[in-house]
């Protein structure tokens, strides 16, 4: 066996309290390595009065990576403290006992005994991961606001070009879409299913996209006012819809007062200490390209030189953006902030930006764009999830590109889960196209059958599926800024079989989100000759299976359960399942 492999680490996503009086241990050996761990654990204070009166408990083996192993146990634990240690047994029948102090030949006098055991000290609630509950129970939609729906022509741009969804968009094009659009369509929301909107910048900014903000405190005109964004949080929450919206606090436009101040005054200006310049005057050359500059004398965005880069590590940007945070809570009860380029700003801030946030709303939820393994944010005092990028990628590559082979693409989903806690995975955001990417539709090729079972492997999963607008009436796109077509609202050319579609399984994942979330997750099956997924998940009542052919041929499944009704497929004919075929069941 080799000790080298095995793992844990306190006070982490290998030991953490789940519930108040449900917590978790999880420990990681090489792959194929051990055949059994048992964890012995139990008050610590109990120990000093010589033999220690010990629980054991079975492991159970809930993940593998390519590399690794990965088992987890639930301890009860009265006292709100707990030592423990673990016993692992190697397929070659060696024992070795691992505590804090590292790995030993297992001896049952060892156990709890020479400072070895791991430690909790005492469970603190308040440092508990806690999310919102409600978000475990939601179906996201995001909405690029300028392209969902032109609801009042009195708002339109000067250069507004006619509604049509058939076009290619240049980056500077403008619309006309608006917040009187968006609320004219919540009975089309609602009919779909969903109950979360995501709403990309609304605030006064210079472009269309509305990124690079000048004023984070108003309504651009361009969208309408703060009177017709009330109404629309107040008829989203009617519907029992949340409401998100999109921040960016890592940078400013150029065209805000704030750095309109330090062009002007450059060194002697008030917000000079509001930005990274790293030299007087401003300055930077420019290129073709309006995105990208060269020697820029200050902190960007990438290159951009009209997004300057905000300090917030000064207190007087905390002050403000803290201030911004907190009054589209207290003014209009919004319930959630996606936060742009989140992984550019210091932690302090995002530290002070929870507090601050859920001081106001206790149940907020607040979610970083992180395109990478994000343990830093997820630690209970940032953010409470993150877009689920590396998700996305993985299945992408798995279902859509091929690129990887079936063992691969599970052992790369199970690697992200295992690192972060449970209730972690349970509200992360799973989207499989954005205004940042190419539309599923494009890299599906126009192939709707791929799309379909994409989709549905994405609402098995933990974490909550996120619809890009216009994805479930057939829209394609390639990257920005063709991603960000005008909605197609012609029901002549909105496909609508597919939109029934997503309609039943936004329904069906509604009906079960508490065992989608946090029910158990097992690869029954994970085969690469045939490319063949079996994944169930169920909460030891409701067994859901979901079987799909990643191969590019029919492939023999099986007889399905006597006991199990089909609720949703495609290519399903008797015991065969066609090439891009699955089949989701319910016991």
């Amino acid at each position: 066996m080799e000790a080298a492999a095995i793992y844990h680490r306190p006070d982490s996503e290998f030991a953490y309290l789940y519930q108040p009086d449900d917590f978790r241990v999880r420990l990681r050996t090489k792959r194929d390595d051990a055949q059994a761990v048992d964890c012995f654990y139990g008050d610590p204070y109990d120990s000093e009065k010589g033999q220690w009166p010990y629980e054991t408990i079975a492991m159970s083996k809930i993940a593998s990576t390519e590399a690794h192993d990965y088992w987890e146990a639930a301890l009860e634990v009265p006292h709100k403290r707990v030592q423990y240690d673990f016993r692992v047994v190697g397929t070659d029948g060696s024992e070795l006992l691992y505590g804090d102090r590292g790995c030993f030949p297992f001896e049952p006098s060892l156990i709890g005994g020479g400072g070895n055991p791991f430690r909790q000290p005492y469970f603190h609630e308040i440092d508990r991961f806690q999310e919102p509950d409600w978000v475990r129970h939601t179906v996201w939609y995001q909405i690029f606001p300028e392209r969902f729906a032109n609801g009042d022509t009195s708002n339109d741009p000067a250069d507004v070009k006619p509604w049509d969804s058939t076009v290619n968009p240049g980056r500077t094009d403008y619309y006309g879409g608006d917040l009187q659009g968006i609320l004219d369509h919540l009975d089309y929301l609602q009919d779909l299913g969903i109950n979360g909107l995501y709403l990309c910048p609304v605030f006064k900014a210079y472009s269309n996209h509305k990124y690079d903000t000048i004023d984070y405190l108003e309504i651009d005109p361009d969208f309408g006012d703060k009177e017709v964004f009330q109404k629309l949080v107040a008829a989203a929450h009617q519907r029992g819809m949340k409401v998100m919206l999109d921040a960016v606090f890592n940078h400013i436009g150029d065209r805000s007062v704030q750095w309109q101040d330090v062009l002007t005054n450059q060194s002697k200006s008030r917000f000079a200490n509001w930005f990274h310049v790293n030299k007087f005057p401003i300055s930077y050359q420019e290129t073709t390209d309006f995105e990208h500059a060269n020697e820029l004398s200050f902190d960007t965005f990438a290159y951009t030189p009209h997004m300057p880069k905000l300090n917030t590590a000064n207190p007087e940007v905390q002050a403000y953006l803290l201030d911004v945070a907190t009054y589209w809570i207290k003014e209009f009860d919004i319930d959630a902030w996606r936060l742009d380029v989140a992984n550019e700003v210091g932690h302090h801030f995002w530290r002070q930006f929870a507090a601050a946030c859920h001081a106001v709303k206790p149940n907020f939820y607040i979610l970083g764009e992180v395109w990478h393994s994000s343990q830093p944010w997820l630690q209970g005092d940032q953010f409470s999830a993150v877009m689920n990028y590396a998700f996305t990628e993985t299945v992408i590559k798995g279902f859509v590109d091929k690129t990887l082979e079936p063992t691969r693409m599970v052992a790369g989903l199970n690697y992200q889960r295992m690192l972060y806690q449970q209730q972690v995975n349970e509200v992360m955001l799973n989207t499989l196209d954005s205004h940042d990417t190419a539309r599923l539709l494009t890299l599906c090729r126009g192939d709707k059958a791929l799309l379909r079972q994409t989709v549905a492997f994405t609402f098995l999963q933990e974490g909550e599926p996120c619809i890009y607008y216009g994805s479930e009436v057939g829209m394609d796109g390639g990257n920005d800024p063709d991603c960000r077509k005008p909605m197609n609202w012609d029901p002549a050319t909105q496909d609508q079989e597919l939109f029934a579609f997503y309609q039943k399984l936004i329904k069906f994942r509604l009906q079960h989100a508490d065992l989608m979330t946090q029910g158990a997750l097992t690869w029954q099956v994970v085969d690469d000759d045939q490319g063949l997924v079996k994944v169930v998940r169920d909460d030891g009542a409701t067994f859901v299976t979901g079987i799909f052919n990643l191969s590019g041929q029919a492939q023999k499944i099986g007889a399905l359960q006597t006991a199990d009704s089909v609720v949703l497929s495609q290519g399903l004919t008797n015991d065969e399942l066609a090439a891009s075929g699955f089949v989701i069941s319910q016991r």
